[in-house]
């Protein structure tokens, strides 16, 4: 049973709401795993909406950092999303120089690992930051690069990836 799905794509190119709908015509009663942590009120706003969106029908888990500390074996659970719950990994992480990027890669390795090696059904939305233009910002290529190779190691691991592009589904793997 066990089946890894990874869904990436542009902020607001309907990755989410693709993943919320597979995963209901894969399972009556799917997990919805969210990662975020809640840093402000527009963000708050942003996820109430994607609350709102889920029916009685999803166990909702929230969980930053730790997935494989909850059991999901046997069920269909949409992880949503890697880039959030890396923004978690990178910020506490790092000293004097900031985050130590290779450390953090192998740190999320780990936990994917742990989390996917029970047999469930994941599927894992993810954005593709850097699809963009070069940030000026040091902080954020660092991350850019982290999200980079963070979704080329989930997309090896994933039997299907799908591209999102403007509320279009593309299959890529």
């Amino acid at each position: 049973m066990k089946r890894i799905i990874l869904i990436t794509g542009g902020q607001r190119s309907g990755k989410s709401r693709q993943a919320e709908e597979m995963a209901l015509s894969l399972a009556p009663h799917p997990v919805y795993m969210a990662t975020a942590h809640v840093w402000d009120e527009e963000f708050r706003r942003r996820v109430a909406v994607h609350r709102a969106r889920r029916g009685s029908e999803w166990t909702n888990i929230e969980e930053e950092k730790f997935l494989s500390r909850h059991d999901v074996a046997g069920r269909v659970v949409l992880i949503d999303c890697c880039t959030l719950w890396a923004t978690n990994f990178f910020s506490e992480s790092g000293g004097a120089d900031g985050p130590d990027v290779d450390a953090v890669l192998r740190e999320m390795e780990a936990e994917f690992d742990r989390f996917t090696s029970q047999d469930a059904v994941f599927i894992f939305v993810t954005n593709e930051i850097g699809m963009g233009g070069t940030s000026v910002n040091a902080l954020q290529r660092r991350f850019t690069d982290l999200m980079g190779w963070f979704n080329q190691y989930v997309a090896r691991q994933a039997n299907e990836v799908y591209l999102m592009v403007s509320g279009l589904k593309v299959k890529v793997k």
